[in-house]
Order: C-alpha cells, then structure tokens, then sequence
C-alpha cells in the first residue's frame, strides 16, 4: 500500500491520563518538527535530528518560562509508527503539566488527534495492515497471556500472511478463467475444469480451517463464559468464593439465596475464566426467584461451558442434567460432584469429586476447565487464529461465494459466471487485511480505540 498525505498534524496522550512518574505526549505529521521546535529550547534542532534519537531540553511558554524538564524522541517518516515524521516527548507525569504542553502545540497549526488516529495512520500509509491495526487495540486490551500471545501473533502478521496467500491464490485462478474468456475463440484453454475444481476446493478447504479456529480464538481474545448451575443449596456459590479466594457470593444453608446471576473474572493457567453464579434451578412461586432462574437459563445458553453443580448427599440430578442438554451443547456441560467431605470413601462419583470447604478436587476441576476451553485442539503457536467477529463474517461471505463458483464450474457454465465469484471470493478476503475497505469499515474499527493510539 503506497503512503498518503495527510494534511493535519494530530496531538494526544499516549499514556494514561491522571498522576504518574512520566508521561508521553505523541505529535505526528508534517508539522510537528516546526511545533516542537517553538516550544522546545535544546542542543539541537529536532528537525536535524537523526531519526529514532532522544534529545533532551526544556518546554517553555510564550513568556520563555520553563514548563517542564523533558526527553524528546524523533522519528523520521517514513520510518516511524505512523509512517509520517513525529515526535514523542516524555513528560513528568503531572496533569496539569500534560495540559500545558498540549494547549502550547494546538497553538502550533496542531489538532487534537481522533480515537485510534496515530494508528489509522499507520495503516493508511501501509505500515501495517487493518488485522494488524485492530490487533493494537486487542494487545492493549488484553486480560489474560493467552489473548495476549494470540493478538501479538495478530499483530505480527500471522493472519494477515495467510489471508495474502489465500488471495493471490483466488486471484491468480480467476485470472486464468478470464484468459480462457479472452481466447474463447483460439479455443486455447489456460486451466481445464477438474484442475480449477481441485484449486477452489482447496482453497475452501483452507477458510473451513481458519473458520474452525474461531470458536478458541474468540474465547482465547475474550475469555470463557463459565455458568455455575445446579439445584439450590448444592454449594454453586462456596465453588465460586474458592476459585475467586474471596466471600464474593452469600452461602446459606438457605435454599434460593443467590437470587441473580453474579459475575466475576479470574485467570487460571493464563486463561480468563468469566464465571457466572446463576440462581439454583427449581419451580418456585416467588417471582424474584423465578427471575432468577429463568436469568439462570438464559446464562446456560449463552455459556461456552457449564459446570454442572451437584450434592453429594443427594446425588446426581438426571432431570436437571436433561434440562441443560436442550440448552446447551453436552460437550460443554462438567459435571461436579461437590461436598464430598459430607460423605463417606467408596462413594460412587458422576463427575468430578470436589469439596469447596476443604479443597479436595479442586485442581482436578481447573485441569478438567483447561482442557474443555482448549476443546482438545493442538493448535501451536504459529497457528493463524480467527478471533475477531468481522474478520469471520468476511470469510463466510468469501466462502459462500467459492461454494457458488464451484456449483458453477461443476456445471460447466460459462467463465464469466465462475470469474464473478471468484472476484467477489477475493474481494471479501480483502475486506479483512484492509486492501479493500470503506470509510464504514474504518470508521467502525478505529472508533474503538483510545485516544492517543
């Protein structure tokens, strides 16, 4: 992608606003050197500057009083994360002083930046690509090491490469197709119809692949959604209260006391566990509880795994263990058996034998919570994962249109007809690196990011 003038220069706080040791205000565009220098009193001129060095000096104001001691950092387009020339300045971390060196650059011909515009920027001027863009974002948000390595996978390229070669590949068929079209008359063939069909079966063998990631990588990206469901008083809320190691959730001995669906985080082998406490499950004529449970419900069906609570004074629950079948899928549902000190050695265990009072079987569950996110998959870590929502709608369009050529070419029909999915096919693949894109697609990705990235 060739680099694009932008006009404005653009200021913001790189770093998070309030009280700290330093701070770093990030200037970018043609007119940040000339800024910079107005206001900046040093060794050096920045503009002379050779580029990615550190100069340190004073920011002063209109009457020549020192607003701050700073170190500023330049950076030469096209060589810099934005692909324009800028400048960071490393600031103590006061507000009062941010603000200050802020109003003196918008004196400068300087604006404001936008939300995620240093790095619509950098994409725009083809220093990354827009997967890589959103993977800023996902690295700065991440809440756990696994989303963490599997956006920084992201945003090395992992993705991006994968969809390039997917793309050339349709687009280099599609081209034989239409050279077939140009010498119809020669009757000169450039690709027979079984080797196009081997080709586009390939290639949709390839998106089914990177479809099928998509359920990991997003749980990976944004965690496990766990309900905690079984009958009342089985001991759901001491199971979340020893994962949590905090009193998060009221236990009584009380049938119905968690009358709503409590939620809360926690990491367990760097993965982010959202665990959902949800009302015990029984027919009830009180209307909260019933609120509850049918909120109880609700969280089975929107849950990646459910841990199936039982008492093992009174056994397993058949007729509750049938009802989340129709909610849920069975693969998702562990079944715990807790309150195991209550009973005596021998016992006869469905599922995993724990006891939140004492600890017994706990590191069981948490292997067995492990296993069930990871879903058996040995993906390594150069596996390219699809994790963000836009990116696999665009491969099920892609995809929808490879199906449509090969019903085409199956047919025999004409070129034209199989070269129009073809196109579109790479068109959607596109969508997702940013090589073809709109002011909808950009807006709606870069509005989520912070000011300052």
């Amino acid at each position: 992608m060739n680099r694009v003038f932008i006009e404005d220069t653009i200021v913001a706080l790189a770093t998070p606003p309030g009280i700290g040791a330093i701070s770093v205000i990030r200037v970018s565009g043609s007119d940040c050197f000339v800024a910079a220098e107005k206001i900046f009193v040093g060794k050096i001129k920045l503009s002379r500057a050779s580029s990615h060095t550190i100069h340190y000096g004073k920011i002063i104001d209109e009457d020549a009083l020192v607003v701050d001691d700073v170190l500023i950092s330049v950076f030469h387009n096209p060589n810099s994360f934005t692909g324009e020339d800028c400048v960071e300045i490393s600031t103590h971390g006061n507000p009062i002083i941010i603000k200050k060196i802020i109003e003196l650059l918008l004196k400068q011909n300087i604006r404001l930046a936008e939300p995620g515009e240093f790095t619509k920027r950098a994409f725009l001027n083809g220093r990354i690509d827009l997967t890589q863009a959103e993977a800023v974002a996902d690295v700065i948000n991440s809440h756990s090491e696994a989303s963490l390595r599997g956006a920084r996978n992201q945003l090395d390229g992992l993705l991006s490469k994968k969809i390039n070669v997917l793309r050339e590949q349709l687009i280099n068929t599609s081209s034989f197709v239409e050279l077939g079209l140009d010498f119809a008359e020669e009757d000169i063939e450039f690709i027979d119809n079984i080797e196009l069909l081997k080709k586009i079966n390939g290639i949709i063998s390839e998106i089914d692949e990177l479809l099928a990631t998509y359920s990991f990588g997003r749980m990976i990206r944004d965690g496990v959604n766990v309900a905690l469901v079984g009958k009342p008083n089985v001991g759901k809320s001491s199971i979340l209260n020893y994962i949590l190691k905090e009193s998060r959730a009221i236990v009584s001995h009380i049938p119905g006391t968690t009358r709503d669906v409590i939620r809360e985080e926690v990491l367990i082998s760097g993965v982010l566990f959202r665990l959902f406490d949800t009302a015990g499950i029984r027919l009830s004529e009180d209307e909260i509880e019933k609120e509850g449970v049918f909120r109880s419900r609700e969280a089975v069906r929107n849950a990646d795994m459910v841990l199936f609570i039982n008492d093992a004074e009174h056994g397993f629950s058949t007729e509750l263990y049938s009802e989340l079948e129709k909610l849920t899928k069975p693969k998702n549902i562990i079944a715990v058996m807790n309150k195991m000190d209550l009973v005596g050695e021998g016992y006869s265990v469905t599922g995993v034998a724990v006891s939140a009072k004492t600890g017994f079987g706990m590191k069981d569950l948490f292997v067995l919570m492990i296993k069930n996110a990871l879903g058996g998959n040995n993906y390594s870590e150069k596996t390219p994962l699809v994790s963000n929502l836009r990116h696999y709608r665009c491969l099920i369009k892609s995809l929808e249109c490879l199906k449509s050529a090969l019903i085409t070419a199956k047919k025999n029909l004409s070129g034209e007809y199989i070269s129009v999915d073809l196109r579109a096919a790479a068109v959607s693949l596109g969508e997702i690196i940013g090589e073809v894109t709109t002011d909808d697609i950009l807006n709606n990705v870069f509005s989520k990011f912070c000011i300052g990235k």
